[in-house]
């Protein structure tokens, strides 16, 4: 075993009893533990946070969308038929989405009137979302239409009584006059079901209703807005999309999942990082704990220091061996914060410690591991054990005792 080393961890485990060194060395310890458990604890929530949220856009928003490069509308007839000569491709939905007023019962708001074929319910499991009536967009004679939970909430909307809900869109080119049917296309529908899916950016205002409505509304049988795709289980989504891009041409765009709702991944990542950042700047003023520790240690050792000195030790195995005691109550404090972590966590994934406010999607705070996490908390909580520790060693040593 290196000499230093064998010094150091004799100083740190000492079997004398036990004087103020040895408590402060302690503490410092304890405080690179505390700090240790608590990043680790804060990532995971983090991770676990992120992981809710996503799954919430995952029930709902496609694998794949396809979208015009310029514009809002194109063609259903420039698509054609060449998604359906895709291998990978297990159903896709024509969409038709346009801002409209919606009236109910004298009551009146503005929502996203969303067309789409009748695989729907395929690529967006709209059917396992429905908290109200039933998952239904057509029979053989009537359109029907569901609603987001807020907007028929705002509208007052009770499925037991039968009213339709009346469609206000603007017609194209239309002259300013008196009569609202001329500037107006105005169409009812009756709803039959109030879905829910907690995500306040992407479905709230959501009135769902049939394709051929919602083109019929638009005075255009052929106007499409987007496609949405589900892949099959055993399909790469990055292969598919470069497939889809290459038949389609720069006319459209296709995006995955994580593009569709890009900023919000980046700033969920981004704000993982900056509590990282946070708790490692608070480590670092807690890093002082470790540099009082040695500078007690090097003090209350200088008889040691003398006569390592007098038998030919060198400057840099005294050195040494004060660093490998920082270290060791760096890589300790670590380890033992690590542990915490995950105890703490797995309580936390399999008991439930500390609940979430009820409005909440679900009941305790989620929690997700990760070995990236562990590690680079690790490597931190070591790097600035290390620093903490260097340049005391070196300004005390060469100070006070000329080494």
């Amino acid at each position: 075993m290196n000499l230093s080393l064998f010094i150091a961890k004799r100083y740190f485990f000492s079997s004398k009893k036990q004087n103020l060194i040895n408590w402060i060395s302690g503490i410092s310890v304890f405080g690179v533990s505390i700090f240790t458990m608590s990043m680790i604890v804060i990532l995971s929530v983090m991770n676990g946070l992120s992981s809710i949220v996503e799954s919430l856009y995952s029930s709902f928003d496609p694998e794949l969308k396809i979208t015009p490069s310029s514009g809002k509308f194109f063609s259903e007839y420039e698509l054609g038929n060449r998604l359906d000569s895709i291998k990978g491709i297990a159903y896709y939905t024509k969409v038709l989405e346009e801002n409209v007023l919606l009236d109910f019962s004298d009551r009146q708001t503005i929502g996203k009137l969303k067309g789409v074929s009748d695989n729907f319910k395929y690529t967006s499991g709209i059917d396992s979302m429905i908290v109200s009536g039933e998952y239904k967009l057509k029979n053989k004679y009537t359109p029907f239409a569901l609603l987001d939970w807020s907007l028929a909430n705002t509208l007052t909307v009770n499925l037991n009584l039968v009213r339709p809900v009346k469609i206000w869109l603007p017609r194209r080119n239309a002259k300013p006059g008196i009569m609202m049917n001329k500037v107006f296309n105005i169409r009812s529908i009756f709803p039959i079901g109030i879905f829910s899916m907690m995500q306040d950016d992407n479905t709230t205002g959501l009135i769902i209703v049939p394709l051929e409505f919602a083109q019929e509304l638009m005075e255009n049988n052929d106007l499409l807005s987007a496609v949405e795709i589900k892949l099959d289980n055993k399909a790469q989504i990055e292969d598919i999309q470069k497939q889809i891009q290459k038949i389609l041409g720069d006319k459209f765009i296709v995006k995955t999942r994580f593009q569709q709702h890009e900023f919000l991944y980046k700033v969920m990542k981004s704000e993982k990082w900056a509590i990282f950042l946070i708790f490692s700047f608070i480590l670092i003023i807690a890093s002082f704990n470790l540099t009082g520790s040695l500078t007690m240690l090097i003090i209350d050792k200088k008889k040691d220091i003398f006569t390592l000195q007098h038998l030919g030790a060198e400057k840099s195995l005294i050195r040494k061996i004060f660093l490998f005691e920082g270290w060791m109550i760096a890589f300790i404090g670590a380890l033992i914060g690590l542990v915490l972590g995950f105890v703490i966590c797995w309580l936390q994934d399999t008991v439930g410690l500390v609940e979430l406010p009820q409005a909440f999607i679900v009941q305790y705070y989620p929690v997700e591991m990760k070995v990236s996490d562990f590690v680079s908390v690790f490597i931190v909580v070591l790097l600035i054990g290390l620093i903490a520790s260097y340049f005391p060693v070196r300004f005390l040593t060469k100070k006070h005792f000329k080494i």
